[in-house]
């Protein structure tokens, strides 16, 4: 059974160059949008349990040195597939980039606004007047607006802080009195293991359109490539035998990643599993329209596009 492989997109760059052996149709490299971690547990199963095999295919993943290019990167041909957030997607398609997807990963959004559990905020009217730390601004800020709206409140009525990565810690040392764009998955966890409780107030339940939080995209012009949707059968079979037998689905991402055998990590994993695509080829086409109408809505981008231009599904 084949260990995935890792290189840097130096490395990349550097295979790129090389001559292609006879079986390169077969290949198959994917960007990642971050460190290997839970939320790409479908694939890491797909490798462990020998199913890419199956279906022919040598499975490179590839954590990036800049999360931030891995879109440019997809775009230029560096990766044949890239993970991608939903909402980025439009705001590249706005922007040129000639990306489309055809996959799910994660099909229910991740991201929260998130307070102490035992502080006084609890609700998000009690957000007014409050300081709010944030990482990234752009589609974060856009559901911010929508969840605030929601209350009666504005942006105007918040103090919006770039407390740049740190967003747990930040709330924990009381720097402010909330965060946007924690994951449900991930924070909520690491808080807790540090002594914190925290409380999440879930986007899709305060107007924000319910969107996948990751997608596999890939450049147009391999979206008939036969190489996807055998790949997707894959990531389908890993991801219905990580609900089936999550226990031994665990034993298996630890196996290839020891380093990630922690408790963080294991209670991520299994936050995880429900909202993993049990059908990543399914392409829900008024959800993305709902999606898009939103995003025109919000001024993030100018115009939504139609459907078929930025989401296909493979392999009909």
């Amino acid at each position: 059974m084949k260990r995935i492989l890792f290189c840097t997109l130096a490395g990349l760059s550097v295979l790129a160059s090389l001559p292609m052996p006879a079986s390169a149709a077969d290949r198959l490299t994917v960007l990642l949008e971050w460190f290997v971690n839970p939320d790409h547990a479908p694939m890491v199963i797909a490798e462990q349990r020998g199913l890419f095999a199956r279906e022919g295919l040598e499975v490179e993943l590839i954590p990036p040195a800049d999360p931030s290019a891995v879109p440019r990167l997809v775009s230029a041909g560096q990766a044949d597939i890239g993970i991608h957030y939903q909402p980025n997607l439009y705001l590249d398609h706005a922007a040129g980039l000639p990306l489309v997807r055809f996959g799910t990963l994660v099909e229910t959004p991740l991201n929260t606004v998130t307070v102490l559990a035992d502080g006084p905020i609890k609700s998000l009217k009690d957000l007014k007047g409050k300081k709010i730390g944030f990482s990234v601004s752009g589609f974060e800020d856009a559901m911010l607006a929508r969840m605030l709206a929601s209350e009666g409140l504005t942006k105007d009525d918040v103090e919006l802080i770039n407390v740049n990565f740190s967003l747990s810690p930040s709330l924990i040392a009381g720097n402010v009195d909330a965060t946007l764009g924690g994951f449900r998955n991930f924070e909520l966890t690491q808080m807790r293991i540090e002594g914190h409780q925290g409380r999440a107030f879930f986007p899709e339940e305060h107007g924000v359109p319910a969107y996948d939080e990751l997608v596999f995209v890939t450049r147009k012009d391999l979206a008939d490539d036969a190489r996807l949707p055998r790949f997707l059968h894959a990531v389908e079979d890993a991801a219905i035998f990580m609900t089936n037998h999550p226990d031994e689905a665990w034993a298996l991402f630890v196996k290839a990643y020891p380093d990630l055998d922690n408790a963080l990590n294991r209670q991520a994993f299994f936050d995880t599993l429900p909202r993993f695509a049990k059908r990543p080829a399914a392409l829900d086409v008024g959800r993305y329209a709902r999606f898009g109408g939103f995003l025109q809505e919000m001024g993030l981008i100018e115009k939504a596009p139609a459907v078929e231009e930025i989401a296909v599904q493979v392999g009909k």
